[in-house]
């Protein structure tokens, strides 16, 4: 028996995971639009000191390029994260005019507007911005390059703030969502505890449906479960009818035994002891043949699908003709001339012990009850995709009102003194339904007895 779990708990589970999976993903793009952002504010800052530098570059008398650094717009770069602010000056072509010589300069430009880029500088991450202009003489413009750049402690920690922020409101957020779905689980398993109680209070002897209220959901469970409990409550009632013909049937000859005993024992003479002890040994085999058929049919009640999936390919002509020879003894002890018809093999599905007691019950029918001088046939016919056993005799045969009624257990066809208990055909009938196979009961050929068939799916 498997282990039980609890819904509530793998509910919440699946949903911390793929809670923390989603999580993780926005937490990775928030931290990347954290970034973003941080970059797009400080370059926007980084780039109006650039600005204020270049705006500082004039050309002296001699032609050369002077610069007066306003160190105002460094300042505004300064921050609570001591981030650190680096600056350089170049003129044409290349040449440095000012600032931190060994600065990283971004080659490409883009016109009027700044580039920037990161880079380290002094074994520090860095965030640069290169700006190009030119100054004029009034004759020619001499262009230069203004590169400024800070160090990212601050961007850094504005990324992780925002990330930590985001991190906090998710969690917050599953552990709200995993109290939301605690109680909303435990609210909607109520009608299944009510179900349980319900069952739970009931007697054993109670198999009436269900008719608690429950979830669609679970709707569909409680109409197999009714479902289930008329089959078995269909069952019982046959069980029960079944134990009580079947100890009506063994009374009979149980009583008759204990009479013939208590003959025997007053017997006066040997012959009338004998005959006692032959009446008494009738009985105990009647009562051994009732005992096995409900034996056989107790079998077939409780394995019917295991003897079905049991099934294989065989060749129910060879088993029939067996069988036919198996009978004969009985049949000339009867006074019954039992015959063989059939050619060739006839393949079908179907388990061997099976088809072999279905032969036996009808054959055995046959020579109980068609009288002595009587002609009985078992017959293997074949005919497109279909192999029918056939069991046919000239006998007095069954009244065709009566056709119907002996596939009913403990039901017997007419009032002969021959020992039975009625349940002959009715296992012919179970074992042939248990291999999809049909029994046909009708008037024998000849107009006079009882032809028996059984029909099988043919297997090429």
């Amino acid at each position: 028996m498997k282990a039980a779990y609890s819904l509530r708990r793998r509910l919440l589970f699946w949903l911390l995971i793929s809670t923390a999976i989603i999580g993780t993903l926005a937490l990775a793009d928030t931290y990347r639009e954290a970034v973003e952002t941080s970059n797009i504010v400080s370059d926007r800052v980084l780039a109006g000191s650039a600005l204020a530098i270049a705006e500082r570059v004039v050309v002296a008398e001699d032609g050369a390029l002077e610069v007066d650094i306003p160190y105002v717009a460094l300042e505004m770069l300064t921050s609570a994260a001591q981030d650190r602010v680096f600056y350089r000056v170049d003129g044409p072509p290349g040449a440095f005019i000012t600032g931190y010589q060994a600065l990283p300069v971004l080659k490409e430009t883009k016109g009027d507007a700044a580039v920037f880029a990161d880079d380290v500088f002094r074994g520090e991450p860095i965030r640069v911005a290169t700006l190009e202009r030119s100054a004029s003489t009034g004759i020619r413009s001499v262009p230069f390059v203004v590169t400024v750049a800070e160090t990212t402690i601050a961007r850094r920690q504005l990324a992780r703030a925002i990330l930590f922020r985001s991190a906090i409101r998710l969690a917050f957020m599953i552990a709200g969502a995993a109290v939301i779905v605690w109680i909303s689980v435990t609210v909607a398993l109520r009608p299944l505890y009510k179900l349980r109680d319900a069952i739970g209070e009931r007697s054993p002897d109670d198999l009436h449906p269900i008719e608690q209220s429950v979830p669609s959901e679970v709707q569909p469970l409680v109409d197999t479960v009714n479902s289930f409990m008329v089959r078995l409550q269909s069952a019982l009632e046959a069980l029960r009818n079944f134990t009580g013909n079947a100890s009506h049937q063994l009374r009979t000859p149980l009583a008759i035994i204990r009479t013939q005993l208590a003959l025997s024992a007053r017997a006066a003479t040997l012959p009338e002891a004998q005959d006692a002890a032959l009446k008494g040994d009738q009985a105990v085999a009647h009562a051994e043949r009732i005992l096995a058929q409900l034996l056989l049919m107790a079998k077939i009640d409780a394995a019917t699908a295991k003897e079905a999936l049991a099934a294989s390919t065989i060749d129910i002509a060879a088993i029939a003709q067996e069988i036919t020879g198996e009978l004969i003894p009985q049949a000339a002890e009867a006074g019954i001339d039992l015959g063989f018809e059939g050619d060739g093999h006839a393949m079908i599905r179907a388990e061997p012990l099976l088809i072999g007691e279905l032969l036996r019950n009808l054959a055995g029918n046959a020579i109980a009850y068609a009288g002595k001088s009587a002609e009985v046939t078992v017959r293997i016919a074949q005919d497109g995709e279909t192999v029918r056993l056939e069991v046919e005799d000239n006998g007095p045969g069954i009244a065709p009102e009566k056709l119907d009624a002996v596939r009913r257990r403990f039901s017997r066809g007419n009032d002969t003194e021959a020992p039975g208990a009625g349940l002959g055909l009715p296992i012919v009938e179970e074992i042939a339904n248990l291999f999809n196979a049909t029994l046909t009961l009708s008037t024998a050929v000849s107009g006079k007895g009882l032809k028996a068939a059984v029909a099988f799916a043919k297997v090429s």
